[in-house]
């Protein structure tokens, strides 16, 4: 049984104007779910030349959340994005050149060529590096908002993870901190429905992961991953409610990873009518219609 908020679609003008977005919005948001697909797939081809090292990981079918949560955030704002979330940094406005830099290990990248990836920072733009021990990031975005909260600054934290890392220590001790102290933080969770190879139903037992939101004192809410506008409205409600005093939100964002867990996996484990209906929700092709 579910728990949490389940997020009604974006159907309708009248309710875009609502959700705040003007034509010039909508425009900028259409730019970044593009340039985000073309960073990706220029990425890919750059990995199969060789010209990336290590691995390459995309987000293709998470555009719409990265955009959507990444356009709801404030300025003074601050986040935590993981390896599938390209559009947040292409929002908060990080130069293509710049993260192509860095995926090859160049000298003038932002780590200068000592990490590759998306394990990169930039404080002018409210951007905290990752890790790769996920959810590690989760108690970082608590520990921001405990700040902005004793500083008493009008300011949210954003903390980024996916569904197979909500199983984990560090998203308890996160979300039960936020939670007593009622900190102006936002939990997002990208729910692909696969922590590399295994499904939903093997990783948890309720029926959403913002489920568990009501236990740590706090709403949690489901929006559908792939509406861009139906994201961007709960997440600015939750961005809000934060700065408001009004405590935390757990924003659950269902998608269906539309690669393999990097370039190098065939993702011949997800069943093809799983792609094939998550497919005809392609986030660009759903905004453009």
């Amino acid at each position: 049984m579910a728990i949490a908020r389940e997020a009604e679609p974006v159907s309708s003008l009248s309710e875009i104007r609502e959700a705040g977005l003007d034509r010039e919005d909508l425009l900028d948001i259409y730019r970044s779910l593009l340039l985000t697909r073309g960073i990706e797939e220029r990425g890919h081809i750059l990995y199969k030349q060789g010209k990336i090292p290590g691995s390459f990981y995309t987000g293709r079918g998470n555009e719409a959340a990265a955009v959507g949560v990444a356009t709801a955030m404030g300025p003074e704002d601050v986040g935590t994005p993981l390896h599938r979330d390209m559009g947040v940094h292409v929002v908060r406005g990080v130069e293509p050149w710049r993260l192509f830099a860095q995926y090859m290990g160049r000298a003038d990248g932002p780590t200068k060529g000592k990490d590759g990836n998306v394990h990169m920072a930039d404080d002018r733009l409210g951007l905290i590096a990752m890790v790769s021990h996920l959810p590690a990031m989760l108690p970082v975005a608590v520990g921001c908002a405990l700040a902005f909260k004793i500083r008493d600054e009008s300011r949210v934290a954003l903390g980024w993870f996916g569904e197979g890392a909500s199983a984990r220590g560090d998203t308890h001790e996160g979300m039960n901190m936020a939670g007593v102290r009622r900190l102006p933080v936002v939990f997002v969770c990208d729910n692909n429905q696969w922590a590399y190879s295994t499904p939903t139903h093997l990783e948890y037992a309720c029926e959403h992961v913002a489920d568990r939101a009501e236990a740590y004192g706090f709403e949690g809410v489901v929006v559908d991953g792939t509406d861009v506008l139906a994201v961007y409205r709960e997440a600015k409600r939750a961005i809000e409610k934060a700065r408001a005093g009004g405590g935390p939100t757990l924003l659950e964002c269902l998608t269906l990873r539309m690669e393999g867990h990097a370039v190098h996996d065939d993702a011949s484990y997800v069943p093809k009518e799983m792609f094939e209906k998550w497919a005809k929700n392609d986030p660009l092709e759903r905004f453009r219609t």
